[in-house]
Protein backbone atom coordinates (compact mmCIF):
# COMPACT_ATOMS: atom_id res chain seq x y z
CA UNK A 1 0.00 0.00 0.00
CA UNK A 2 1.22 3.74 -1.13
CA UNK A 3 3.06 5.52 2.50
CA UNK A 4 1.53 8.35 2.99
CA UNK A 5 4.20 11.87 2.70
CA UNK A 6 6.13 11.85 6.07
CA UNK A 7 4.51 15.76 6.52
CA UNK A 8 1.11 14.33 6.72
CA UNK A 9 1.96 11.68 9.11
CA UNK A 10 3.34 14.13 11.03
CA UNK A 11 0.51 15.97 11.15
CA UNK A 12 -1.60 13.05 11.93
CA UNK A 13 0.06 12.28 15.00
CA UNK A 14 0.47 15.27 16.48
CA UNK A 15 -3.23 16.21 15.86
CA UNK A 16 -3.85 12.48 17.76
CA UNK A 17 -0.98 13.49 20.21
CA UNK A 18 -2.84 16.17 21.14
CA UNK A 19 -6.15 14.92 21.34
CA UNK A 20 -5.08 12.07 23.86
CA UNK A 21 -3.30 15.06 25.85
CA UNK A 22 -6.80 16.39 25.59
CA UNK A 23 -8.39 13.56 27.21
CA UNK A 24 -5.64 13.01 29.80
CA UNK A 25 -6.38 16.27 30.89
CA UNK A 26 -10.38 15.41 31.13
CA UNK A 27 -9.51 12.73 32.69
CA UNK A 28 -6.96 14.32 35.40
CA UNK A 29 -9.94 16.54 36.21
CA UNK A 30 -12.95 13.31 36.45
CA UNK A 31 -10.66 11.32 37.77
CA UNK A 32 -10.36 7.87 36.04
CA UNK A 33 -8.53 5.48 37.61
CA UNK A 34 -5.68 3.81 35.61
CA UNK A 35 -7.82 0.85 35.15
CA UNK A 36 -10.93 2.44 33.35
CA UNK A 37 -8.17 4.50 31.53
CA UNK A 38 -6.90 1.81 30.21
CA UNK A 39 -9.72 -0.05 29.46
CA UNK A 40 -10.97 3.26 27.68
CA UNK A 41 -7.46 3.69 25.43
CA UNK A 42 -8.21 -0.20 24.95
CA UNK A 43 -11.34 0.18 23.46
CA UNK A 44 -10.41 3.47 21.25
CA UNK A 45 -7.58 1.52 20.13
CA UNK A 46 -9.96 -1.60 19.01
CA UNK A 47 -12.33 1.16 17.51
CA UNK A 48 -9.21 2.41 15.37
CA UNK A 49 -7.93 -0.83 14.44
CA UNK A 50 -11.48 -1.61 13.55
CA UNK A 51 -11.92 1.34 11.10
CA UNK A 52 -8.43 0.65 9.45
CA UNK A 53 -9.87 -3.22 8.83
CA UNK A 54 -12.95 -2.12 7.02
CA UNK A 55 -10.55 0.42 5.02
CA UNK A 56 -8.52 -2.20 4.40
CA UNK A 57 -10.90 -4.51 2.94
CA UNK A 58 -12.91 -1.96 1.05
CA UNK A 59 -9.26 -0.87 -0.88
CA UNK A 60 -9.05 -4.89 -1.20
CA UNK A 61 -12.23 -5.43 -2.65
CA UNK A 62 -11.49 -2.42 -4.61
CA UNK A 63 -8.32 -3.89 -6.56
CA UNK A 64 -10.07 -6.98 -6.83
CA UNK A 65 -12.85 -5.67 -8.97
CA UNK A 66 -10.54 -3.68 -10.44
CA UNK A 67 -8.41 -6.81 -11.26
CA UNK A 68 -11.76 -8.48 -12.53
CA UNK A 69 -12.62 -5.52 -14.34
CA UNK A 70 -9.04 -6.18 -16.27
CA UNK A 71 -9.37 -10.10 -16.52
CA UNK A 72 -13.10 -9.66 -17.76
CA UNK A 73 -11.66 -6.56 -20.43
CA UNK A 74 -8.87 -8.66 -21.38
CA UNK A 75 -11.49 -11.66 -21.78
CA UNK A 76 -14.12 -9.81 -23.56
CA UNK A 77 -11.16 -8.19 -26.05
CA UNK A 78 -9.90 -11.47 -27.00
CA UNK A 79 -13.56 -13.11 -27.62
CA UNK A 80 -13.99 -10.31 -30.08
CA UNK A 81 -10.93 -10.50 -31.05
CA UNK A 82 -11.07 -14.03 -31.81
CA UNK A 83 -14.84 -13.87 -32.97
CA UNK A 84 -13.70 -11.72 -35.85
CA UNK A 85 -10.37 -14.06 -36.53
CA UNK A 86 -7.73 -11.06 -35.68
CA UNK A 87 -5.00 -11.25 -33.37
CA UNK A 88 -5.40 -9.78 -29.70
CA UNK A 89 -4.74 -6.28 -29.78
CA UNK A 90 -3.62 -5.92 -26.07
CA UNK A 91 -1.13 -8.32 -24.54
CA UNK A 92 0.19 -8.39 -21.36
CA UNK A 93 4.10 -8.07 -21.18
CA UNK A 94 6.04 -8.82 -18.16
CA UNK A 95 9.01 -7.16 -19.18
CA UNK A 96 7.39 -3.50 -19.24
CA UNK A 97 7.11 -1.73 -16.33
CA UNK A 98 4.61 -2.48 -13.93
CA UNK A 99 2.04 0.18 -13.51
CA UNK A 100 -1.12 0.75 -11.24
CA UNK A 101 -4.24 -1.55 -11.64
CA UNK A 102 -6.44 1.82 -12.71
CA UNK A 103 -3.58 2.47 -15.26
CA UNK A 104 -3.97 -0.94 -16.82
CA UNK A 105 -7.38 -0.77 -16.84
CA UNK A 106 -7.38 2.56 -18.51
CA UNK A 107 -5.14 1.59 -20.60
CA UNK A 108 -7.33 -1.41 -21.78
CA UNK A 109 -10.61 0.28 -21.98
CA UNK A 110 -10.41 2.44 -24.81
CA UNK A 111 -8.89 -0.66 -27.04
CA UNK A 112 -11.80 -2.66 -25.91
CA UNK A 113 -13.69 0.33 -26.94
CA UNK A 114 -12.38 0.39 -30.31
CA UNK A 115 -13.28 -3.69 -30.72
CA UNK A 116 -16.68 -3.48 -29.76
CA UNK A 117 -17.51 -0.39 -32.11
CA UNK A 118 -15.99 -2.85 -34.65
CA UNK A 119 -17.70 -5.78 -33.23
CA UNK A 120 -20.69 -3.72 -33.63
CA UNK A 121 -20.35 -2.79 -37.11
CA UNK A 122 -19.18 -5.93 -38.53
CA UNK A 123 -22.00 -7.39 -37.06
CA UNK A 124 -24.33 -4.74 -38.97
CA UNK A 125 -22.78 -5.76 -42.01
CA UNK A 126 -23.72 -9.56 -41.39
CA UNK A 127 -27.14 -8.37 -40.23
CA UNK A 128 -27.39 -6.00 -43.67
CA UNK A 129 -26.11 -9.13 -46.52
CA UNK A 130 -28.63 -12.10 -44.22
CA UNK A 131 -31.01 -9.54 -44.71
CA UNK A 132 -30.65 -9.30 -48.30
CA UNK A 133 -30.13 -12.47 -48.79
CA UNK A 134 -33.11 -13.52 -46.71
CA UNK A 135 -35.58 -10.96 -48.74
CA UNK A 136 -34.06 -12.46 -52.35
CA UNK A 137 -34.56 -16.21 -50.76
CA UNK A 138 -38.07 -15.11 -50.30
CA UNK A 139 -38.52 -13.51 -53.68
CA UNK A 140 -36.82 -16.96 -55.00
CA UNK A 141 -38.64 -19.03 -53.31
CA UNK A 142 -41.27 -17.91 -50.93
CA UNK A 143 -42.45 -20.68 -49.65
CA UNK A 144 -38.98 -22.17 -48.20
CA UNK A 145 -37.46 -20.74 -44.54
CA UNK A 146 -33.78 -19.48 -44.52
CA UNK A 147 -31.74 -21.02 -42.09
CA UNK A 148 -29.90 -17.74 -40.79
CA UNK A 149 -32.65 -15.22 -40.21
CA UNK A 150 -30.22 -13.25 -38.22
CA UNK A 151 -27.23 -13.46 -36.59
CA UNK A 152 -27.78 -17.00 -34.28
CA UNK A 153 -23.50 -17.54 -33.53
CA UNK A 154 -21.72 -14.03 -32.70
CA UNK A 155 -18.61 -16.17 -31.68
CA UNK A 156 -17.77 -16.23 -35.47
CA UNK A 157 -17.69 -12.59 -37.20
CA UNK A 158 -14.49 -12.97 -39.41
CA UNK A 159 -14.23 -12.01 -42.71
CA UNK A 160 -14.08 -15.30 -43.95
CA UNK A 161 -17.17 -16.08 -42.54
CA UNK A 162 -18.44 -12.38 -43.91
CA UNK A 163 -17.37 -13.28 -47.33
CA UNK A 164 -18.71 -16.66 -47.71
CA UNK A 165 -22.36 -14.72 -46.97
CA UNK A 166 -21.57 -12.27 -49.71
CA UNK A 167 -20.96 -15.01 -52.35
CA UNK A 168 -24.16 -16.26 -50.77
CA UNK A 169 -25.50 -13.11 -51.96
CA UNK A 170 -23.81 -12.63 -55.47
CA UNK A 171 -25.09 -16.01 -56.30
CA UNK A 172 -28.88 -15.61 -55.22
CA UNK A 173 -28.57 -12.41 -57.26
CA UNK A 174 -27.17 -13.55 -60.26
CA UNK A 175 -29.96 -16.25 -59.72
CA UNK A 176 -32.43 -13.59 -59.22
CA UNK A 177 -30.87 -11.67 -61.99
CA UNK A 178 -30.98 -14.99 -64.50
CA UNK A 179 -34.80 -15.13 -63.05
CA UNK A 180 -35.61 -12.13 -64.15
CA UNK A 181 -34.41 -12.46 -67.38
CA UNK A 182 -36.26 -15.64 -67.98
CA UNK A 183 -39.41 -14.03 -66.52
CA UNK A 184 -38.83 -11.30 -69.26
CA UNK A 185 -38.37 -13.24 -71.69
CA UNK A 186 -41.37 -15.03 -71.26
CA UNK A 187 -43.42 -11.83 -70.86
CA UNK A 188 -42.15 -11.19 -74.09
CA UNK A 189 -43.30 -14.63 -75.56
CA UNK A 190 -46.63 -14.12 -73.78
CA UNK A 191 -47.27 -10.47 -75.15
CA UNK A 192 -46.49 -11.70 -78.69
CA UNK A 193 -48.23 -14.62 -78.81
CA UNK A 194 -51.65 -12.79 -76.85
CA UNK A 195 -51.33 -10.11 -79.75
CA UNK A 196 -51.48 -12.43 -82.48
CA UNK A 197 -54.23 -14.34 -80.60
CA UNK A 198 -56.14 -11.07 -79.92
CA UNK A 199 -55.91 -11.65 -76.61
CA UNK A 200 -55.57 -9.31 -73.79
CA UNK A 201 -51.94 -9.07 -72.46
CA UNK A 202 -52.51 -7.05 -69.03
CA UNK A 203 -55.51 -9.35 -68.19
CA UNK A 204 -53.71 -12.78 -69.02
CA UNK A 205 -50.64 -11.60 -66.86
CA UNK A 206 -52.64 -10.09 -63.63
CA UNK A 207 -54.15 -13.38 -63.47
CA UNK A 208 -50.56 -15.10 -63.27
CA UNK A 209 -49.17 -12.87 -60.42
CA UNK A 210 -50.26 -9.30 -60.14
CA UNK A 211 -46.83 -7.91 -59.86
CA UNK A 212 -46.08 -9.30 -63.19
CA UNK A 213 -47.73 -5.66 -64.35
CA UNK A 214 -45.17 -3.61 -62.52
CA UNK A 215 -42.83 -2.16 -65.27
CA UNK A 216 -40.71 -1.05 -62.66
CA UNK A 217 -38.42 -4.24 -63.00
CA UNK A 218 -39.98 -5.93 -59.34
CA UNK A 219 -41.82 -8.54 -61.22
CA UNK A 220 -41.98 -11.95 -59.60
CA UNK A 221 -39.59 -14.33 -59.91
CA UNK A 222 -40.55 -17.27 -58.31
CA UNK A 223 -40.72 -20.99 -59.28
CA UNK A 224 -44.60 -20.73 -58.93
CA UNK A 225 -44.56 -17.59 -61.22
CA UNK A 226 -42.12 -19.01 -63.68
CA UNK A 227 -43.67 -22.23 -63.87
CA UNK A 228 -47.42 -20.74 -64.22
CA UNK A 229 -45.87 -18.37 -66.98
CA UNK A 230 -44.32 -21.47 -68.93
CA UNK A 231 -48.03 -23.42 -68.33
CA UNK A 232 -50.19 -20.25 -70.23
CA UNK A 233 -47.51 -19.91 -72.89
CA UNK A 234 -47.33 -23.46 -73.93
CA UNK A 235 -51.53 -23.63 -73.40
CA UNK A 236 -51.78 -20.40 -75.88
CA UNK A 237 -49.21 -22.14 -78.26
CA UNK A 238 -51.67 -24.86 -78.50
CA UNK A 239 -54.33 -22.66 -78.98
CA UNK A 240 -52.05 -20.74 -81.96
CA UNK A 241 -51.66 -24.06 -83.76
CA UNK A 242 -55.09 -25.04 -83.67
CA UNK A 243 -56.24 -22.36 -84.56
CA UNK A 244 -52.92 -21.55 -87.12
CA UNK A 245 -53.87 -25.02 -89.00
CA UNK A 246 -58.23 -24.05 -89.20
CA UNK A 247 -56.88 -20.77 -90.76
CA UNK A 248 -55.13 -22.41 -92.72
CA UNK A 249 -57.39 -25.04 -93.90
CA UNK A 250 -59.56 -22.23 -94.69
CA UNK A 251 -57.29 -20.36 -96.60
CA UNK A 252 -57.09 -23.70 -99.14
CA UNK A 253 -60.61 -23.89 -99.53
CA UNK A 254 -60.75 -19.87 -100.29
CA UNK A 255 -58.16 -20.60 -102.95
CA UNK A 256 -60.10 -23.62 -104.60
CA UNK A 257 -63.01 -21.73 -104.56
CA UNK A 258 -61.05 -18.70 -106.38
CA UNK A 259 -59.74 -21.25 -108.77
CA UNK A 260 -62.68 -22.45 -109.65
CA UNK A 261 -65.02 -19.13 -110.06
CA UNK A 262 -62.11 -17.37 -111.06
CA UNK A 263 -62.65 -14.98 -108.43
CA UNK A 264 -61.56 -11.54 -109.22
CA UNK A 265 -57.65 -10.33 -108.20
CA UNK A 266 -59.10 -7.04 -106.46
CA UNK A 267 -61.21 -8.93 -104.61
CA UNK A 268 -58.69 -12.04 -103.69
CA UNK A 269 -55.96 -9.11 -102.58
CA UNK A 270 -58.83 -8.44 -99.29
CA UNK A 271 -57.84 -11.95 -98.37
CA UNK A 272 -54.12 -11.41 -99.12
CA UNK A 273 -52.72 -12.01 -95.54
CA UNK A 274 -54.66 -15.29 -95.50
CA UNK A 275 -53.64 -17.09 -98.42
CA UNK A 276 -49.95 -15.62 -97.79
CA UNK A 277 -49.57 -18.01 -94.68
CA UNK A 278 -50.92 -21.02 -96.04
CA UNK A 279 -47.83 -22.40 -95.76
CA UNK A 280 -46.37 -20.56 -93.13
CA UNK A 281 -44.59 -22.00 -89.97
CA UNK A 282 -45.52 -21.52 -86.57
CA UNK A 283 -43.25 -18.91 -85.49
CA UNK A 284 -43.33 -17.70 -88.98
CA UNK A 285 -46.98 -15.77 -87.89
CA UNK A 286 -46.78 -13.06 -85.93
CA UNK A 287 -48.75 -9.69 -86.85
CA UNK A 288 -51.04 -8.60 -84.42
CA UNK A 289 -55.26 -10.26 -84.65
CA UNK A 290 -53.88 -12.44 -86.99
CA UNK A 291 -55.64 -16.24 -85.15
CA UNK A 292 -57.82 -13.77 -83.40
CA UNK A 293 -61.28 -15.04 -83.09
CA UNK A 294 -63.03 -12.44 -84.41
CA UNK A 295 -60.48 -12.69 -88.10
CA UNK A 296 -60.69 -16.37 -87.88
CA UNK A 297 -64.80 -15.92 -88.10
CA UNK A 298 -64.66 -13.48 -90.60
CA UNK A 299 -62.16 -15.39 -93.06
CA UNK A 300 -64.93 -18.20 -92.22
CA UNK A 301 -67.61 -16.39 -93.34
CA UNK A 302 -66.22 -15.74 -96.28
CA UNK A 303 -65.52 -19.16 -97.13
CA UNK A 304 -68.82 -19.85 -96.54
CA UNK A 305 -70.25 -17.27 -98.87
CA UNK A 306 -67.78 -18.43 -101.32
CA UNK A 307 -69.18 -22.05 -100.78
CA UNK A 308 -72.46 -20.67 -101.46
CA UNK A 309 -71.77 -18.80 -104.34
CA UNK A 310 -70.27 -22.01 -105.66
CA UNK A 311 -73.21 -24.59 -104.97
CA UNK A 312 -75.11 -21.61 -106.90
CA UNK A 313 -72.71 -21.51 -110.07
CA UNK A 314 -72.07 -25.47 -110.16
CA UNK A 315 -73.19 -25.92 -113.31
CA UNK A 316 -70.99 -23.34 -114.85
CA UNK A 317 -67.94 -24.93 -112.80
CA UNK A 318 -68.65 -28.97 -114.10
CA UNK A 319 -68.78 -27.56 -117.77
CA UNK A 320 -65.45 -25.13 -117.09
CA UNK A 321 -63.84 -28.04 -115.49
CA UNK A 322 -65.01 -30.55 -118.18
CA UNK A 323 -63.78 -28.09 -120.90
CA UNK A 324 -60.65 -28.32 -118.79
CA UNK A 325 -60.17 -31.59 -118.65
CA UNK A 326 -60.50 -32.03 -122.31
CA UNK A 327 -58.14 -29.74 -123.55
CA UNK A 328 -55.67 -31.01 -121.18
CA UNK A 329 -56.38 -34.55 -122.96
CA UNK A 330 -56.35 -32.93 -126.18
CA UNK A 331 -52.99 -31.60 -125.73
CA UNK A 332 -51.87 -35.10 -124.47
CA UNK A 333 -53.44 -36.97 -127.11
CA UNK A 334 -55.43 -39.21 -124.92
CA UNK A 335 -59.43 -39.89 -125.76
CA UNK A 336 -62.06 -39.58 -122.96
CA UNK A 337 -63.27 -43.23 -121.76
CA UNK A 338 -66.01 -41.81 -119.79
CA UNK A 339 -67.32 -38.25 -121.53
CA UNK A 340 -70.52 -39.81 -122.37
CA UNK A 341 -70.98 -40.06 -118.85
CA UNK A 342 -69.81 -36.79 -118.08
CA UNK A 343 -72.66 -35.51 -120.67
CA UNK A 344 -75.26 -37.60 -118.63
CA UNK A 345 -74.22 -36.01 -115.43
CA UNK A 346 -74.42 -32.59 -116.82
CA UNK A 347 -78.27 -33.50 -117.85
CA UNK A 348 -78.63 -35.09 -114.33
CA UNK A 349 -77.34 -32.22 -112.27
CA UNK A 350 -79.99 -29.92 -114.45
CA UNK A 351 -82.61 -32.00 -113.30
CA UNK A 352 -81.27 -32.00 -109.60
CA UNK A 353 -81.06 -35.59 -109.99
CA UNK A 354 -77.12 -35.75 -108.52
CA UNK A 355 -75.04 -33.79 -106.51
CA UNK A 356 -73.15 -31.60 -108.60
CA UNK A 357 -70.43 -31.54 -105.71
CA UNK A 358 -69.41 -35.10 -106.50
CA UNK A 359 -69.84 -34.70 -110.05
CA UNK A 360 -66.90 -31.89 -110.16
CA UNK A 361 -64.78 -33.95 -107.43
CA UNK A 362 -64.89 -37.33 -110.06
CA UNK A 363 -63.67 -34.57 -112.91
CA UNK A 364 -60.93 -33.36 -110.80
CA UNK A 365 -59.81 -36.85 -110.03
CA UNK A 366 -59.93 -37.35 -113.74
CA UNK A 367 -58.20 -34.07 -114.25
CA UNK A 368 -55.65 -35.40 -111.35
CA UNK A 369 -55.27 -39.13 -113.54
CA UNK A 370 -54.96 -36.75 -116.69
CA UNK A 371 -52.28 -34.48 -115.46
CA UNK A 372 -50.16 -37.38 -114.12
CA UNK A 373 -50.47 -38.91 -117.51
CA UNK A 374 -49.75 -36.38 -118.97
CA UNK A 375 -46.20 -35.71 -117.04
CA UNK A 376 -45.48 -39.46 -117.58
CA UNK A 377 -46.27 -39.03 -121.30
CA UNK A 378 -43.93 -35.71 -122.07
CA UNK A 379 -40.74 -36.78 -123.16
CA UNK A 380 -42.16 -39.09 -125.90
CA UNK A 381 -44.80 -36.23 -126.60
CA UNK A 382 -41.86 -33.96 -127.71
CA UNK A 383 -40.26 -36.71 -129.26
CA UNK A 384 -43.39 -37.52 -130.96
CA UNK A 385 -43.95 -33.95 -132.28
CA UNK A 386 -40.45 -33.76 -133.60
CA UNK A 387 -40.93 -36.16 -135.69
CA UNK A 388 -44.71 -34.90 -136.93
CA UNK A 389 -42.61 -31.98 -137.78
CA UNK A 390 -39.99 -33.80 -139.89
CA UNK A 391 -42.67 -36.06 -141.76
CA UNK A 392 -44.21 -32.40 -142.80
CA UNK A 393 -40.89 -31.68 -144.15
CA UNK A 394 -40.34 -34.91 -146.32
CA UNK A 395 -43.76 -34.33 -147.28
CA UNK A 396 -42.82 -30.86 -148.64
CA UNK A 397 -39.54 -32.33 -149.96
CA UNK A 398 -41.11 -34.53 -151.74
CA UNK A 399 -43.97 -31.95 -153.61
CA UNK A 400 -40.94 -30.24 -154.11
CA UNK A 401 -38.97 -32.70 -155.92
CA UNK A 402 -41.81 -33.35 -158.28
CA UNK A 403 -41.75 -29.94 -159.30
CA UNK A 404 -40.45 -29.86 -162.63
CA UNK A 405 -39.32 -26.23 -163.01
CA UNK A 406 -37.64 -26.23 -159.61
CA UNK A 407 -34.56 -25.15 -160.80
CA UNK A 408 -35.93 -22.20 -162.86
CA UNK A 409 -34.42 -18.70 -161.59
CA UNK A 410 -37.42 -16.84 -159.87
CA UNK A 411 -37.97 -14.49 -157.21
CA UNK A 412 -37.48 -16.26 -154.22
CA UNK A 413 -36.00 -19.81 -155.68
CA UNK A 414 -32.74 -19.07 -153.25
CA UNK A 415 -34.70 -19.29 -150.01
CA UNK A 416 -36.75 -22.71 -151.62
CA UNK A 417 -33.61 -23.85 -151.94
CA UNK A 418 -31.89 -23.20 -148.54
CA UNK A 419 -35.29 -24.66 -147.31
CA UNK A 420 -35.11 -27.71 -149.61
CA UNK A 421 -31.54 -28.38 -148.34
CA UNK A 422 -32.49 -28.12 -144.53
CA UNK A 423 -35.27 -30.36 -145.52
CA UNK A 424 -33.01 -33.01 -146.51
CA UNK A 425 -30.70 -32.99 -143.43
CA UNK A 426 -33.97 -33.25 -141.47
CA UNK A 427 -35.30 -36.25 -143.40
CA UNK A 428 -32.09 -37.73 -142.87
CA UNK A 429 -32.46 -37.83 -139.43
CA UNK A 430 -35.70 -39.40 -139.54
CA UNK A 431 -34.49 -43.17 -139.31
CA UNK A 432 -32.49 -42.54 -135.92
CA UNK A 433 -35.22 -40.38 -134.97
CA UNK A 434 -38.07 -43.22 -135.44
CA UNK A 435 -35.54 -45.42 -133.81
CA UNK A 436 -35.54 -43.61 -130.81
CA UNK A 437 -38.82 -43.11 -130.32
CA UNK A 438 -39.82 -46.93 -130.70
CA UNK A 439 -37.09 -47.45 -127.84
CA UNK A 440 -38.16 -44.88 -125.85
CA UNK A 441 -41.93 -45.76 -126.30
CA UNK A 442 -40.98 -50.00 -125.57
CA UNK A 443 -39.43 -49.16 -121.94
CA UNK A 444 -42.26 -47.31 -121.04
CA UNK A 445 -44.41 -49.57 -121.89
CA UNK A 446 -42.56 -52.33 -120.47
CA UNK A 447 -42.61 -49.53 -116.99
CA UNK A 448 -46.55 -49.05 -117.26
CA UNK A 449 -47.84 -52.32 -118.15
CA UNK A 450 -49.92 -50.51 -120.85
CA UNK A 451 -49.49 -49.33 -124.91
CA UNK A 452 -49.01 -45.85 -125.22
CA UNK A 453 -51.57 -44.35 -127.46
CA UNK A 454 -52.06 -41.27 -129.26
CA UNK A 455 -55.12 -40.26 -130.27
CA UNK A 456 -56.84 -43.79 -129.53
CA UNK A 457 -54.18 -45.56 -131.46
CA UNK A 458 -50.95 -47.41 -130.56
CA UNK A 459 -47.84 -45.33 -131.36
CA UNK A 460 -46.13 -49.18 -131.79
CA UNK A 461 -48.14 -49.26 -134.80
CA UNK A 462 -48.01 -46.20 -136.12
CA UNK A 463 -44.15 -46.31 -136.15
CA UNK A 464 -44.34 -49.48 -137.68
CA UNK A 465 -46.51 -48.90 -139.99
CA UNK A 466 -44.33 -45.46 -141.02
CA UNK A 467 -41.19 -47.80 -141.44
CA UNK A 468 -43.23 -50.19 -143.80
CA UNK A 469 -44.32 -46.67 -145.81
CA UNK A 470 -41.28 -45.79 -146.16
CA UNK A 471 -39.15 -48.82 -147.44
CA UNK A 472 -42.17 -49.14 -149.97
CA UNK A 473 -41.28 -45.55 -151.09
CA UNK A 474 -37.29 -46.56 -151.09
CA UNK A 475 -38.40 -49.83 -153.30
CA UNK A 476 -40.90 -47.70 -155.63
CA UNK A 477 -37.73 -44.67 -155.64
CA UNK A 478 -35.11 -47.79 -156.66
CA UNK A 479 -37.28 -49.63 -159.08
CA UNK A 480 -38.23 -46.11 -160.92
CA UNK A 481 -34.63 -45.96 -161.50
CA UNK A 482 -34.34 -49.35 -162.44
CA UNK A 483 -36.86 -48.49 -164.93
CA UNK A 484 -35.06 -45.11 -166.07
CA UNK A 485 -31.91 -47.13 -166.52
CA UNK A 486 -33.31 -49.95 -168.41
CA UNK A 487 -34.84 -47.71 -170.66
CA UNK A 488 -31.79 -45.55 -171.51
CA UNK A 489 -29.97 -49.13 -172.49
CA UNK A 490 -33.36 -49.25 -175.12
CA UNK A 491 -32.76 -45.97 -176.67
CA UNK A 492 -28.83 -46.71 -176.95
CA UNK A 493 -29.53 -50.16 -178.74
CA UNK A 494 -32.60 -48.13 -181.16
CA UNK A 495 -29.80 -45.86 -182.27
CA UNK A 496 -26.61 -48.69 -182.63
CA UNK A 497 -29.78 -50.33 -184.92
CA UNK A 498 -31.31 -47.56 -186.60
CA UNK A 499 -29.03 -45.28 -186.37
CA UNK A 500 -30.90 -42.10 -185.45
CA UNK A 501 -32.59 -41.20 -182.09
CA UNK A 502 -36.04 -41.54 -181.52
CA UNK A 503 -38.69 -38.66 -182.02
CA UNK A 504 -39.52 -36.39 -179.62
CA UNK A 505 -42.59 -37.45 -179.09
CA UNK A 506 -41.25 -40.86 -178.44
CA UNK A 507 -39.01 -39.76 -175.90
CA UNK A 508 -41.91 -37.64 -173.84
CA UNK A 509 -43.48 -41.00 -173.94
CA UNK A 510 -40.60 -42.57 -172.59
CA UNK A 511 -40.57 -40.29 -169.99
CA UNK A 512 -43.84 -40.12 -168.49
CA UNK A 513 -44.20 -43.97 -168.02
CA UNK A 514 -42.13 -44.02 -164.69
CA UNK A 515 -45.03 -41.86 -163.67
CA UNK A 516 -47.91 -44.09 -165.02
CA UNK A 517 -46.45 -47.03 -164.10
CA UNK A 518 -46.72 -46.55 -159.96
CA UNK A 519 -50.53 -45.81 -159.90
CA UNK A 520 -51.21 -48.58 -158.01
CA UNK A 521 -52.12 -48.43 -154.36
CA UNK A 522 -48.31 -48.22 -153.01
CA UNK A 523 -47.75 -45.43 -155.52
CA UNK A 524 -50.42 -44.31 -154.34
CA UNK A 525 -49.49 -44.17 -150.71
CA UNK A 526 -46.05 -42.77 -151.93
CA UNK A 527 -47.56 -39.82 -153.21
CA UNK A 528 -49.29 -38.82 -150.35
CA UNK A 529 -45.98 -39.14 -148.48
CA UNK A 530 -45.59 -36.77 -145.72
CA UNK A 531 -48.99 -35.20 -146.26
CA UNK A 532 -50.79 -37.93 -144.49
CA UNK A 533 -48.83 -37.66 -141.38
CA UNK A 534 -50.93 -34.63 -140.25
CA UNK A 535 -52.52 -35.91 -137.33
CA UNK A 536 -56.32 -36.33 -137.19
CA UNK A 537 -58.34 -32.37 -136.23
CA UNK A 538 -61.04 -33.43 -134.21
CA UNK A 539 -62.71 -32.90 -130.54
CA UNK A 540 -62.71 -35.09 -128.41
CA UNK A 541 -66.42 -35.84 -127.54
CA UNK A 542 -66.66 -36.98 -131.41
CA UNK A 543 -63.61 -39.20 -131.47
CA UNK A 544 -65.40 -42.45 -131.68
CA UNK A 545 -67.66 -41.33 -134.01
CA UNK A 546 -65.17 -39.72 -136.44
CA UNK A 547 -62.80 -42.94 -136.34
CA UNK A 548 -65.98 -44.94 -136.71
CA UNK A 549 -66.93 -43.36 -139.98
CA UNK A 550 -63.08 -43.99 -141.72
CA UNK A 551 -62.32 -46.84 -143.86
CA UNK A 552 -59.78 -49.17 -142.60
CA UNK A 553 -56.70 -48.47 -145.19
CA UNK A 554 -57.38 -44.76 -144.40
CA UNK A 555 -57.44 -44.87 -141.22
CA UNK A 556 -54.20 -46.60 -140.52
CA UNK A 557 -52.46 -44.05 -142.74
CA UNK A 558 -53.58 -41.12 -141.50
CA UNK A 559 -52.69 -42.76 -137.97
CA UNK A 560 -49.42 -43.67 -139.63
CA UNK A 561 -49.01 -40.07 -140.67
CA UNK A 562 -50.45 -38.07 -137.84
CA UNK A 563 -46.80 -39.49 -136.33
Amino acid sequence: MTCLPNDQLLQMETTCGSLLYELQIIWDEVGETETERDKLLLELEQECLEVYRRKVDQASRSRAQLRQAIADSEAELASICSAMGERPVYLRQSNHKAGSLKEELNEILPQLEEMRKRKSERSNQFLEVQEQIQKISNEIRPGEVYSSKMVADESDLSTKRLEEFYRQLQALQKEKSDRLKQVLDLLSSLNSLCSVLGMDFKHTISQIHPSLEDTGGSNSVSNETIERLDSVIHGLRDIKLQRMQKLQDLATSMLELWNLMDTPTEEQQLFHNVTSNIAAAEHEITEPGTLSLDFINYVEAEVSRLEELKASKMKDLVLKKKAELEELRRRTHLLAGANGDIEFAVEAIESGAIDPCMVLEQIEIQISIAKEEAFSRKDILEKVEKWVTACEEECWLEEYNRDENRYNAGRGAHLTLKRAEKARAIVNKIPAMVEGLVAKTMAWEREKGIPFTYDGVQLLSMLEEYTLLRQEKEQERKRQRDQKKLQGQLIAEQEALFGSKPSPSKTLSAKKVPRTSTGGPSSRRLSLGGALLQPPKHDLPHAKSTRSTRKPDDTAMLSAGGY
